[in-house]
């Protein structure tokens, strides 16, 4: 198992595994399928020193992502990251989340970090489970806010300040 920048020769894998995760209604409020093409504005607004993307690859094979976004766009927030976590559905429950959710942790520091954010539906317990299993806290909730199939969804913003947590 790796974790390694992502290069845009990943790209195609990375949108695959975004897509796969739209059927199922938990990670993304994206309700269609989103193109290559359409990804490569945020693909290349990536950056290795500051808003990383990695891939996690499993026997050669790409089987999730990693990505930092900047919050809210505006300079008083740089020390601020949203994190986003993907992984294929063959390889879910397969501990992959959990390794690239402590490198993310292990490395906010050196990439001018302070504090770490998650945006996840309610209902997607698995996510919520995991960001409160690396100490993640509930910072908010926006009851509703999404319309997926006819239902609405509760948003939980999660949040870490990785200022407060020791190094070694």
């Amino acid at each position: 198992m790796t974790i390694r920048h992502a290069t845009e020769t990943d790209l195609p894998a990375i949108v695959a595994i975004y897509n796969a995760a739209i059927p199922s209604c938990m990670a993304t409020a994206d309700l269609e399928p989103v193109s290559v093409e359409s990804r490569l504005p945020w693909f290349r607004a990536r950056s290795p020193s500051q808003r990383p993307l990695w891939v996690i690859e499993v026997e050669g094979a790409i089987a999730g992502w990693l990505s930092f976004q900047s919050f809210y766009g505006r300079p008083a927030y740089n020390t601020t990251a949203e994190i986003s976590i993907y992984i294929a559905p063959q390889f879910h429950r397969c501990g992959l989340g959990r390794q690239l959710l402590a490198q993310a942790i292990s490395e906010s520091r050196s990439l001018g970090l302070n504090t770490l954010l998650g945006f996840i539906f309610a209902h997607n317990q698995p996510s919520l489970k995991l960001f409160e299993t690396f100490g993640f806290q509930h910072w908010g909730y926006l009851p509703k806010v999404a319309v997926i199939d006819s239902v609405e969804r509760d948003l939980a913003i999660v949040g870490l300040r990785i200022i407060d947590i020791p190094t070694d």
